[in-house]
């Protein structure tokens, strides 16, 4: 018992419960934290397991969020339908309207606390460190919050948030950063680097790499990551340890897998967007993207993923996506295998036309997650299929 003792005093590491981790979890754990710079690193079921924990561990009860207008679908419908169950309000802005985010942060910002890096939170209290790492609490009834949490490049229009300057501008105001960089992938941006307090990832994309897989991360500083743990042991979403074995297994081959998708995306954005088929390319890496230059100085790869839309309505785009050979039809992508997404049918299908298009979301939109197959191949599949329609 004298041992049980030291383990609830957290003097010794325990895995005596399965929720709270395991040795395979740990070692995935630690290669992610080695990968973005982190402290720490906590792994999880999958990446919406991810958002909304984090989300739940450091938006307090009646608190404030702010989030970006592009993100994945599922995480909207979280943030607006679950979150103002909590009295949790939200501030939606365009990814590049700075002067948005300024004023939802001067509308819900920290008041009553001196300057110091970093605050998160429970359902009951604040929790603040200041620049001596000193700490103190203050209820959350006499303070409110914001959280700044977004994708960046963003589902599916891959746009890019300043990473720097809005997380300069949060930490001025006293709150958080979070970004979810799945579509970037830690080696092709560091987002810890450029000051976000926490970075997200869907592990089942690209970090996993192989399509067989499900599992979400979330890396910072340890306390902020030991405030979301307790809470994930509460909950569960726990990432079995076989699971953990195949992100390990996926991550070894992470930075061949990138390299070769970062390079088939670019060339071919660049062959969609001179194709008189093809009314607009999506892709951080090309001049004609609106945050091109923001890309430029916070990415070292623009990633694997284009979106873009063809030169037609819902049934010639069907028609198109029908007669590639080579991606497989799937909502998912960063894997091996290339994968095309018709996003209107596939994850807006349930919404009117119109509703559709308040997202920005086209009949004619496609997002193609480009493999490692040969890019001759994927180039030749990629035209022949345009000459169809």
């Amino acid at each position: 018992m004298f041992h049980v003792i030291l383990l609830q005093e957290k003097r010794h590491q325990s895995f005596e419960y399965g929720r709270y981790g395991n040795p395979t979890t740990v070692v995935a754990e630690e290669k992610i934290s080695a990968l973005e710079g982190a402290e720490s690193t906590l792994i999880m079921a999958s990446g919406m397991c991810a958002s909304t924990v984090m989300l739940m561990a450091l938006v307090p009860a009646g608190g404030h969020m702010v989030t970006t207008t592009d993100c994945y679908r599922k995480t909207r419908m979280f943030i607006e339908n679950f979150l103002p169950k909590m009295g949790i309000s939200v501030t939606v802005i365009d990814p590049a309207d700075v002067d948005g985010l300024e004023a939802a942060l001067n509308k819900n910002k920290v008041s009553g606390i001196e300057s110091g890096s970093l605050v998160f939170l429970d359902l009951s209290f604040y929790f603040y460190f200041g620049n001596d790492n000193s700490s103190f609490r203050v209820n959350s009834d006499s303070i409110q919050v914001s959280l700044f949490f977004t994708e960046s490049p963003t589902n599916p229009f891959l746009r890019c948030v300043d990473i720097e300057r809005v997380s300069k501008l949060c930490h001025s105001k006293g709150a958080l950063v979070c970004i979810d960089g799945t579509f970037a992938t830690p080696l092709n941006q560091k987002a810890l680097a450029l000051g976000a307090d926490l970075v997200l990832h869907s592990a089942t994309k690209f970090i996993g790499g192989h399509n067989d897989v499900l599992a979400g991360c979330i890396s910072g500083p340890e306390k902020l990551i030991t405030e979301i743990r307790t809470l994930h042991h509460i909950l569960g979403g726990t990432l079995n340890p076989n699971a953990a074995y195949l992100i390990i297994r996926g991550m070894k081959t992470l930075h061949l897998r990138v390299q070769q998708q970062n390079s088939t995306a670019l060339r071919m954005a660049e062959v969609l967007e001179a194709h008189p088929r093809v009314r607009r390319v999506y892709y951080p890496g090309l001049p004609s993207h609106p945050e091109h230059e923001i890309a430029k100085q916070q990415m070292t790869g623009f990633g694997g993923v284009v979106s873009f839309e063809v030169d037609g309505d819902l049934m010639t785009t069907i028609k198109f996506v029908d007669a590639l050979k080579i991606p497989y039809i799937a909502t998912s992508f960063g894997g091996c295998e290339s994968m095309v997404d018709q996003p209107a049918i596939m994850s807006y299908w349930d919404l009117s036309q119109a509703e559709r298009r308040k997202y920005g979301i086209e009949d004619n939109l496609v997002r193609f997650s480009f493999g490692v197959e040969d890019f001759e191949d994927l180039k030749a599949d990629v035209l022949q299929a345009l000459e169809t329609i």
